[in-house]
């Protein structure tokens, strides 16, 4: 019996035994969690959309940290691009004018081949006034003589060739003689076209022994609004050679421009904005470019008057800062002027680049001037104004000399006399 017992309690003890493999088992899954897991199990979501949200997180980084990589290596292009004569900075502008359309450092680029035909263009000349022998004799020994009148008509062009990348051009002719360059005229703009009609007449005062000397000069040109104008191609005409018996009509072709006579004086930039209900004028130099060297060094020291002429009388003026040794200035600078809309139609804009000098006196570099009287581009120019209220409209414009401007507006001078509203 105590035998049985003994096995019994023997055989308990095996079981006991045969179960304790079991419990280091248990033991590793109730241990006590790391960092991570303390923190995991704080967060009262699923494992997964924890793991979702982290991959997100992740994702966000690695986008921002790739997009300020692209930032600075295009950065680091346009400053190595980037020239200092092409920034221009228009915030103080509000309307559609645009850094990027007044952008003025491109060449002059013809498209096509050079050898492509120019085109041709269709004009007439006549000539009123004494033209016979006696007459010229006579002439020759009176001076002055009676003026007579050269008329030039400037009829059409055909088959021009295409300056713009569309294929077509935006074409007008420029009218001048040589040697004396008194007055140079210019037509209507056609817009998109290679065979415009132009039907526009411009007379010159000349003499019959002037005209003997005289050469009539005929340009043919692509308007661009912000950049400098093309020239497609002239006609030049020894005056002296021809029978003025009757009306000369024919068609030439143009040949390649010859440039030996041009002075080139520079471009500048402008802005133009009037409000009629203010009756506010706004002014704004912008910029010029390559401008006459007028100091030993080759430089300049620029500087632009802004000027109004109303009634052919000299009425308001302001002017720029100087900036120093330099042929293609900088200025942004805005001028406003108080005009009623009665007076813009009469009112004058004399715009003029000066050479600043501290000993001597300053010299003016050229000018050019707008208004319902001007004519060419900075009719066109001030026509966009007047049709474009509260709206800034920029161009670049060739400048002129300034005899040949002055002599255009013929300005009425008024005699000072001193003392006058004095009490003594």
């Amino acid at each position: 019996m105590p035998t049985k017992t003994s096995l019994t309690y023997s055989h308990a003890s095996a079981n006991t035994t045969a179960l304790t493999p079991s419990t280091p088992f248990n033991g590793t899954t109730t241990a006590s969690p790391g960092f991570l897991g303390q923190l995991l199990n704080k967060i009262p979501l699923p494992r997964w959309a924890v793991y979702t949200i982290f991959a997100l997180v992740l994702l966000v980084l690695a986008v921002c940290i790739l997009c300020i990589c692209v930032k600075c290596c295009c950065k680091g292009k346009k400053k190595r691009k980037k020239k200092p004569d092409q920034q221009i900075n228009l915030k103080g502008l509000n309307g559609s004018t645009t850094t990027a359309l007044v952008q003025p450092d491109i060449d002059d680029v013809e498209y096509g081949s050079a050898d492509k035909p120019r085109g041709r263009l269709l004009y007439s000349l006549e000539y009123s006034g004494q033209n016979s022998e006696e007459a010229k004799i006579v002439c020759d020994w009176l001076s002055p003589c009676f003026p007579s009148q050269l008329t030039v008509g400037v009829k059409e062009a055909a088959g021009l060739k295409a300056m713009d990348l569309g294929g077509t051009s935006d074409p007008y002719v420029k009218v001048y003689t040589l040697p004396n360059r008194a007055k140079t005229y210019e037509t209507k703009v056609f817009r998109k076209t290679l065979y415009p009609v132009f039907n526009e007449f411009f007379k010159f005062q000349v003499t019959l022994s002037e005209l003997s000397d005289m050469t009539l000069v005929m340009q043919v040109f692509d308007f661009n609004r912000f950049t400098k104008h093309d020239i497609i191609g002239e006609v030049r005409l020894q005056l002296g050679a021809i029978d003025w018996n009757h009306v000369i009509e024919e068609w030439k072709d143009l040949s390649e421009a010859s440039k030996f006579e041009q002075e080139n004086l520079g471009e500048i930039c402008f802005s133009l904005r009037y409000v009629p209900t203010a009756s506010k004028l706004t002014v704004v130099i912008l910029e010029a470019k390559n401008l006459k060297k007028m100091d030993h060094g080759g430089l300049s020291d620029p500087y632009v008057k802004v000027q109004l002429i109303l009634d052919k009388r000299k009425w308001k003026k302001r002017r720029t800062s100087v900036k120093k040794k330099t042929l293609n200035p900088y200025f942004n600078e805005s001028f406003n002027f108080e005009v009623s809309f009665d007076q813009i139609q009469r009112v004058q804009v004399v715009i003029s680049v000066w050479d600043h000098d501290k000993v001597s006196r300053n010299d003016a570099i050229g000018k050019i001037y707008l208004g319902c009287e001007a004519g060419g581009n900075q009719l066109r120019h001030w026509a966009d104004m007047l049709s474009n209220p509260r709206r800034p409209v920029a161009q670049w414009h060739s400048l002129l000399s300034a005899e040949q401007v002055d002599s255009t507006l013929a300005l009425k001078h008024t005699l000072k006399i001193p003392f006058t509203n004095k009490t003594f």
